[in-house]
């Protein structure tokens, strides 16, 4: 079996502005940007949107082994 470059489980980390999924070793795989005050002005994700989306990104490894 080969090894895995972005080893499961993925886990998500809050960052200022946001939030970020992480692989097993902790290599950064994505930024998800938010922003609480006046985001539907901005057009940007509040950070529970943005949790969210970050949550279905590290589901991405479960969902590829079924």
């Amino acid at each position: 079996m080969t090894s895995r470059r972005f080893p499961a489980p993925w886990q998500i980390g809050q960052i200022p502005g946001g939030l970020k999924v992480l692989d097993a070793n902790g290599q950064a795989l994505a930024y998800v940007y938010a922003r609480e005050e006046r985001a539907d002005v901005a057009g940007a994700l509040t950070f529970d949107e943005a949790r969210r989306v970050a949550a279905n990104i590290a589901k991405l490894p479960e969902l590829l082994r079924k």
